[in-house]
């Protein structure tokens, strides 16, 4: 039986949530606070978070942060807002997955799943492997894997990718990117970040940039829930 903490200040949903999850062999603890939830969270160590962002006491953003701090364990954010610069701030606080509500239970099932198999196959990597769901990219042989099959990447791709990888979650500025690659920075005109991360979606079916996001204004983040 897996634990998941619901920091969800509608006691409504949270009884449905809980009631529903019960029936999946998971058990439920509700926190209302998120003043009160990084302490509950160390009291009873759990599998998973549901995490709401509106909540009283204590912002969820923060709470995000605060957990993530002191665990790996998997955040999953489910929340009314429906600004993607919250979906984008919720994954670089460590969240590890996205849901606006309202939610069907079954999906919110199906993402609490695939959350717990990512850790999982993560924990199982080999040193110097990247896994994210059906994503794997290992540094040795600089080799990369998509839902078992390999894809084939030019060096330049390929040292992208691990770039974006490798700070899932996050922004990366396009500045920070020429850095890494190349040594030099963003003249403003440089297109060349742009057309490979083009290449890349082509490769790993990612026409709607999900995958690979484009965060307008900042740059590009390697969303670590979207590879299942």
């Amino acid at each position: 039986m897996y634990r998941i903490m619901l920091v969800e200040d509608d006691e409504k949903l949270a009884a449905l949530v809980s009631d529903y999850l019960a029936g999946y062999e998971f058990a439920v603890d509700v926190v209302n606070r998120g003043d009160t939830a990084l302490a509950r969270f160390h009291q009873t160590r759990p599998d998973v978070v549901v995490l709401d962002l509106m909540l009283p006491g204590l912002d969820g953003m923060v709470v995000c942060r605060q957990i993530r701090e002191a665990s790996r364990v998997p955040i999953l954010i489910l929340t009314a807002r429906e600004d993607v610069f919250d979906e984008v701030s919720g994954l670089e606080q460590g969240a590890d997955d996205y849901i606006n509500k309202p939610v069907q239970p079954r999906v919110l099932l199906a993402r609490l799943r695939a959350l717990l198999r990512r850790g999982l196959e993560a924990s199982a990597a080999p040193a110097g492997e990247l896994v994210f769901g059906a994503f794997r990219l290992s540094k040795a042989d600089r080799a990369v894997h998509w839902r078992n099959q390999p894809v084939a990447l030019n060096s330049v791709e390929f040292k992208l990718l691990l770039i974006l990888a490798e700070s899932a979650g996050q922004v990366m500025s396009r500045n920070d990117i020429l850095i890494k690659m190349r040594g030099i920075e963003f003249d403003g005109q440089d297109r060349s970040i742009d057309n490979c991360v083009s290449r890349l979606r082509r490769k790993f079916d990612d026409a709607a940039a999900e995958r690979i996001k484009t965060v307008w204004g900042e740059g590009y983040l390697f969303s670590p829930s979207a590879w299942d």
